[in-house]
């Protein structure tokens, strides 16, 4: 089961949005920090492409935890990005870079991430690029 989230996260450094697409299922549940619950690899395809105008992130020192048993899967990491789009609601972007630890936590059904939570501290975030 780590194989599959392994290669969500490969695609994510890449910026693969197509390949990191493969790896969910069609009824993807996306829960965002601070953020409406998106069904659907469509709306998870909106947002990634909304994140890609605003951040440029990579994912550094990953570590993934699985049980696969119960279908779920654990990674904790630290985001590396530059803030390059000012994004709705927060402060104006200029190319700040910001170092921030955060976590991810999916559920996993026929070789498919079918949820996806994303972790991470808004108001240190906010601090870094303010």
């Amino acid at each position: 089961m780590s194989n599959i989230i392994k290669t969500y996260f490969d695609a994510f450094n890449a910026q693969d949005i197509p390949a990191m697409l493969a790896c969910l299922s069609e009824d993807v549940a996306h829960h965002v920090n601070e953020g409406d619950v998106r069904v659907g690899k469509t709306a998870f395809a909106d947002f990634c492409a909304h994140m890609s105008r605003c951040y440029d992130e990579t994912l550094v020192n990953m570590v993934i935890f699985d049980a696969p048993d119960h279908g779920r899967a654990a990674a904790e990491y630290v985001v590396n990005g530059r803030y390059l789009q000012t994004d709705a609601g927060l402060p104006e972007a200029h190319g700040q870079r910001y170092t921030l630890p955060a976590g991810s936590f999916f559920d996993v059904s026929d070789g498919l991430i079918t949820r996806v939570t994303t972790r991470y501290n808004l108001n240190d975030w906010i601090k870094q690029v303010s």
